[in-house]
C-alpha cells in the first residue's frame, strides 16, 4: 500500500470515489474546441474505485484516512521558529522567513474552512464551485510530493452528464504515468465551452495549490498541469495567466482561442495534437503556437522552452499518456508551412515531460504582459513584479543581476506603476540596488521591512515568494 505523509502526520493513502467510465470511446460535443472523444488510458488504475458519482470524498480500504483537522493539529499549537526584532542581516531575514511561514502554514490549518474544502475536496469562489479528486501515488522526496493537475474534456453542455464523465474519465488518465506525486483532477466549475477557465477558476486554482502545500507536502516549485481537448483548452488560459505557478505544462488537443503566450518565458510548454483534428483547425493551430513560440524565443534570446508534436495519422485522439514512443512530424513547423510528413518516433508522455522541470520561482529575467491578468485573482504579483491590478495593458521585459545588484528594464510599454519586490535570495538588500531603465539609471538604498514579509508571504501562499523589500518605478512618468 502506499503511503500518504501529510505534514506533521501519516495517513493512508487516499483514493477518491468515482465511478470509472465505460471502456471505449465518448462521443462528445461542445463548441470552441472542446468536443472530443478521449481513449481510456492503457492500463486502469491501480488505486481502489468506488461508487460515489459526482461525491469528492475518500476512501481507504484499510485505515482511516486523517482528516485536514487531524493532520494540522499538533503543529499549529506551537511556532517552533523564533521572531527577529530586526531586519539587519541576512541570517534575521532567513529567521524572519521561517518563523512567518510557520504562521501561515498554523492560520492555514487551523482555518475550518480550509479543513473542510480539503476534507471534503471541494471549494468556492464567488458563485462557482470547484470539485475534485486526489491520489497520493508513491513517497515524497525530501522536497515533498510533486503535484500533478489534470483537466478533464468536455465543455459546453445542456446537463452535467458530460462533463461529469470525462470527469471520471481523467481520473486515471495521465494517473497511470504518475510514479510518485498528488495527482488532481479538478471539475469543471460550469457546464461551458470554457469550463476550467471561468473567472472564477483562477482564485480557485490558486487555492487549490496553496491548500495541497499546506496540508499534504506538495513541493511548491513542482506543480505541474495538463489537459486534453476542453481541457488543453484550459491549459492554454491558465498558463497564460498564471505562469509562475507551474514548473511546466502539456497541452492536448485543445484551442488556444487567440491567447499570446509572452508570460510563458520561465515556464516549459508541450503541445500535441492530432494530424487530422481539423475540428476548429486545432492541427493546425497547434503547430502555428508552436511556431510562436519559436519566435517568441528568437526575438528575447532564449526562455519558451517547449514541444511542438503533431501525432501522425491521429485524429482528436492519440496517446499523449503511452509508456511508448509515438510518430509525430519530424518538423512542425515544416508539416505547417509545406506539408512535409517525415516523422520521427519521440516520448510523448505528458508527465514524462512535465515532471523534469522544477520551478525557478525568481528568475532572473521576467516577461509579463499585463493583458494576461485573471481579474479575479486576489493577488496582484507576477513572479517578482507587482502591479495594481487595475494594469491590464502593456508589457514589460527585466531582469535582476545579483553580481552587479542590479534590476534592467529591458523595454515597457506599461503606462504605471511597476514594483520589483526583492528577496534576499535574489540581491544583497544591505547594499544600494542599481536600477536601470530605458531612460537611464538611479541607484537606491532599500530597508528590509517585517511587515513586506508577512505580507507577501500570506497573499501568496509560497515559501518561495517572501520578499522583505520592494522598489516602485511609475513608467507613465518615463
Amino acid at each position: 500500500m502506499n503511503i500518504l505523509k501529510k505534514k506533521g502526520a501519516l495517513a493512508s493513502v487516499c483514493a477518491i470515489c468515482f465511478l470509472m467510465a465505460a471502456c471505449g470511446k465518448k462521443e462528445m460535443d461542445a463548441n470552441g474546441g472542446g468536443g472530443v472523444s478521449q481513449e481510456k488510458p492503457e492500463e486502469e488504475s491501480g488505486e481502489e474505485i468506488m461508487d460515489a458519482s459526482v461525491d469528492a470524498s475518500v476512501t481507504d480500504s484499510t485505515e482511516d484516512v486523517e482528516s485536514a483537522e487531524e493532520a494540522g493539529s499538533e503543529e499549529a499549537a506551537v511556532n517552533p521558529y523564533t521572531k527577529p526584532d530586526f531586519l539587519e542581516s541576512n541570517e534575521d531575514i532567513e529567521d524572519a522567513r521561517k518563523y512567518i511561514w510557520q504562521e501561515y502554514l498554523n492560520q492555514v490549518r487551523s482555518d475550518e474552512a480550509r479543513k473542510e474544502e480539503v476534507d471534503k475536496r471541494v471549494m468556492t469562489f464567488g458563485e462557482a464551485t470547484m470539485k475534485y479528486g486526489a491520489f497520493i501515488l508513491g513517497e515524497p522526496d525530501e522536497s515533498g510530493y510533486p503535484l500533478f493537475i489534470a483537466l478533464h474534456g468536455g465543455g459546453q453542455s445542456d446537463t452535467p452528464d458530460l462533463n461529469n464523465s470525462q470527469w471520471v474519465q481523467m481520473t486515471s488518465y495521465y494517473q497511470n504515468s504518475v510514479e510518485n506525486g498528488i495527482y488532481v483532477n479538478p471539475r469543471g466549475v460550469r457546464d461551458t465551452w470554457d469550463c476550467h477557465f471561468n473567472p472564477e477558476s483562477y482564485p480557485l486554482y490558486d487555492r487549490l495549490i496553496e491548500n495541497m502545500i499546506a496540508f499534504y507536502d506538495v513541493d511548491p516549485n513542482r506543480v505541474y498541469l495538463t489537459g486534453f481537448s476542453a481541457g488543453g483548452d484550459g491549459v492554454y488560459a491558465i498558463v497564460a495567466k498564471m505562469a509562475d505557478r507551474f514548473a511546466a505544462a502539456n497541452m492536448s488537443a485543445g484551442h488556444p482561442n487567440g491567447l499570446p503566450l509572452w508570460n510563458l518565458y520561465n515556464m516549459p510548454l508541450q503541445l500535441q495534437v492530432g494530424e487530422n483534428d481539423t475540428a476548429y483547425e486545432r492541427n493546425v493551430v497547434t503547430a502555428r503556437y508552436g511556431r510562436l513560440l519559436d519566435e517568441y524565443q528568437e526575438e528575447l534570446g532564449g526562455g519558451y522552452i517547449h514541444n511542438t508534436y503533431i501525432h501522425q495519422g491521429q485524429g482528436h485522439n492519440f496517446r499523449d499518456n503511452s509508456m511508448s514512443d509515438q510518430k509525430v512530424m519530424a518538423d512542425s513547423a515544416a508539416w505547417l508551412e509545406s506539408g512535409d510528413s517525415a516523422v520521427v518516433e519521440v516520448d510523448a508522455n505528458a508527465i514524462r515531460f512535465m515532471e523534469q522541470y522544477v520551478r525557478e520561482p525568481l528568475p532572473e529575467r521576467v516577461v509579463w504582459d499585463l493583458s494576461q491578468r485573471a481579474e479575479q485573482r486576489t493577488g496582484e504579483s507576477f513572479y517578482w513584479l507587482q502591479a495594481d491590478s487595475q494594469l491590464t495593458e502593456g508589457k514589460i521585459v527585466v531582469s535582476c543581476d545579483r553580481e552587479t545588484n542590479s534590476i534592467t528594464v529591458e523595454e515597457c510599454s506599461i503606462a504605471g506603476e511597476v514594483t520589483f519586490l526583492l528577496s534576499n535570495d535574489m540581491l544583497d538588500l544591505f547594499a544600494p540596488v542599481t536600477i536601470n531603465t530605458p531612460d537611464g539609471s538611479d541607484t537606491v538604498t532599500v530597508a528590509p521591512d517585517y511587515d513586506l514579509l508577512y505580507e507577501t508571504t500570506m497573499q501568496r501562499g509560497d515559501c518561495n515568494y517572501q520578499f522583505a523589500a520592494k522598489i516602485t518605478v511609475d513608467f507613465e512618468q518615463q
